[in-house]
């Protein structure tokens, strides 16, 4: 299989992923069969390692699909673009924990929970793990599970932040995710009771921040050069693009047919034959047009940020060379900025549709704005942070900004 048919059978999936929108929010998950039709569409494989079957693709065309997915079903893209993002991120591990994975099963999925909330202990050979992670999208449908941890000394005081991988049978998925916007994502909480991690199936955020994982002596693939950061982040805001540029496709379509009062209507402007006196098509109001064009600029402004950031990364990576701070700081700047960009775009599409959209019950434009609202959320994509972060890199200042 070639990178190539993957984005051509993630792009057929989109008619059956607008149609299951609906069922992915009443389940508050995805549906199982939307998960099979991502792997035998080859999906799951494109971040994979080669040595393991998969594809170890440009970073390019696993966004490239991403973005399809979030166009067609806001909550299939971001479920999809979180679990599709760690198979890279197992790559990474020493490779005894790559074949904890993937030796019995090459197809096993992984999800995750980053924010330190459960309780690690450090013991002979490993790590006892308890306690409760939140929001990890996609988790019904992982076999393994990545979750944060911090480590600490006898009186408290914290030494590491580490990563830990758990295998389904250490934990169990706790169904709490009942929200506004994403809720077909499944981003439920993670329960541990008391479970043994072995040393080998953790990783340290020193390696991960100076790019030299244990995972590298066994995958030379360009692809796991990059930063960490750089590649989960745009992962989610690829996603978010990927929801506002098909609520704006859903929105033109109907705008060109949608007819509306205004009282500074054009003379030469011709409403249809049924629409009541005063009407207009919504297409001829210069005021959401202005609207319609500025939501147009903000969504492509995000998606070519994040393409040239991550084109530039990858490039950095193929050449052996080592990628600048300024490069990486750059594109958590621009990673934070699509998301407000999407929403943005959004908000203005809203107030243009009128009061259809806010109506309860399912409509394309309502669920994209619930959607990137509720993404607002998710700590990548705090742009307040990120913007001060990014000066302070520019300004000389020490960054202190793990997702940089």
């Amino acid at each position: 299989m070639h990178d190539d048919d993957v984005l051509a059978a993630v792009r057929a999936l989109a008619p059956a992923l607008r149609e299951r929108a609906g069922d992915a929010e009443t389940l508050r998950r995805l549906p199982g069969a939307t998960v099979e039709e991502l792997a035998d569409a080859g999906f799951f494989r494109l971040l994979q390692p080669r040595a393991y079957g998969g594809l170890a693709t440009d970073p390019g065309v696993f966004y490239a699909a991403v973005h399809e997915l979030a166009k067609a079903c806001g909550s299939t893209g971001w479920a999809a673009a979180v679990l599709g993002v760690h198979p890279w991120f197992v790559a990474q591990l020493d490779p005894r924990a790559q074949q904890d994975v993937w030796g019995a099963d090459a197809s096993a999925r992984i999800c995750s929970a980053h924010a330190p909330t459960g309780e690690v202990t450090a013991v002979d050979g490993g790590f006892r793990l308890s306690g409760r992670w939140h929001f990890s999208a996609g988790c019904d449908h992982a076999h393994w599970a990545v979750l944060g941890g911090l480590v600490t000394d006898d009186g408290g005081r914290p030494l590491d932040m580490r990563t830990f991988l758990v295998p389904r049978s250490d934990y169990r998925v706790d169904d709490v995710w009942d929200t506004v916007g994403l809720r077909g994502s499944g981003s439920n909480d993670i329960v541990v009771d008391d479970a043994f991690v072995p040393a080998h199936r953790t990783l340290g955020y020193g390696p991960v921040t100076t790019l030299r994982c244990p995972g590298h002596e066994l995958h030379h693939e360009p692809l796991y050069r990059l930063p960490y950061a750089a590649v989960f982040t745009t992962a989610v805001s690829t996603a978010m693009v990927g929801i506002a540029e098909g609520a704006y496709e859903h929105h033109l379509a109907e705008a060109r047919g949608s007819v509306r009062t205004s009282r500074t209507a054009s003379r030469t402007a011709s409403p249809p034959p049924t629409a009541a006196p005063g009407a207009r098509r919504a297409a001829e109001d210069p005021f959401a047009q202005v609207r319609l064009a500025r939501a147009a600029g903000e969504i492509d402004a995000a998606r070519l940020q994040l393409g040239r950031n991550m084109t530039d990364l990858y490039a950095v990576a193929r050449r052996g060379a080592e990628i600048p701070m300024e490069l990486r700081a750059r594109t958590r700047r621009d990673q934070a900025l699509a998301g407000e960009r999407a929403r943005t775009a959004v908000d203005l599409l809203m107030e243009n549709a009128g009061r259809g959209p806010l109506r309860s019950g399912p409509d394309v434009l309502q669920r994209a704005w619930r959607d990137l609202h509720t993404a607002r959320g998710q700590a990548a994509n705090d742009v307040e942070r990120a913007l001060v972060h990014f000066a302070q890199d520019a300004l000389g200042m020490d960054v202190h900004d793990p997702m940089v």
